[in-house]
């Protein structure tokens, strides 16, 4: 079977998601009033900083808008083309305090047995988390959890491929959200896709 042309997707890379075109429409909506709200908040803390757009609360605010727009954009194309659509639509979504001095398990809704079973599903769940980030402060927590995580499973299973994918899709959407390419020296990543 010849590979798909650049762009398109095989049959088994597509993802569906679980939630229906009134969710998605009410998300983008609650998504583009919440961009509008931290456009707000840029624009504010630009002109109260003493020191200017420099400012550690100006950075991440202007950072958190930049993972939202980009969450928007996955949202715009799921709309339109039903590509690149995340595969949960948490609200709020991840929150994780990464304390490398007290290292806390993550709340997650999987069991964290680490067997075939629930590594798997974690897996599944990482994917769907990291997607559905708005924030830096998400994407950098979820990189954390992912990373400690991948250590656990049992042997025999750290290499099962349904899990992996879904850690690599996870990865490729806290790429996406950072603006980054997937895969250095690849082609940036595309919301078409």
């Amino acid at each position: 079977m010849p590979d798909p042309p650049h762009g398109d997707l095989a049959a088994e890379d597509l993802f569906v998601p679980t939630y229906g075109k009134a969710e998605l429409q009410r998300a983008l909506i609650a998504e583009r009033g919440a961009e509008a709200a931290g456009e707000h908040l840029v624009t504010e803390l630009e002109a109260k900083a003493v020191d200017g757009p420099g400012n550690d609360r100006w950075r991440i605010a202007r950072a958190d808008l930049e993972v939202r727009r980009r969450f928007i954009q996955a949202l715009e194309a799921c709309e339109a083309t039903g590509h690149a659509c995340p595969p949960r639509l948490d609200e709020p979504s991840w929150s994780y305090d990464p304390d490398p001095d007290v290292v806390v398990a993550p709340k997650v809704d999987s069991d964290l047995r680490f067997d075939l079973a629930s590594w798997q599903k974690l897996s599944a769940e990482l994917f769907g988390r990291a997607c559905a980030c708005r924030t830096i402060s998400c994407v950098d927590s979820m990189s954390v959890v992912i990373d400690q995580l991948e250590t656990r499973p049992m042997p025999e299973v750290q290499g099962d491929e349904l899990a992996s994918l879904s850690r690599t899709r996870a990865r490729e959407c806290l790429f996406r959200l950072r603006g980054k390419k997937a895969t250095p020296g690849g082609p940036p990543p595309s919301i078409a896709e």
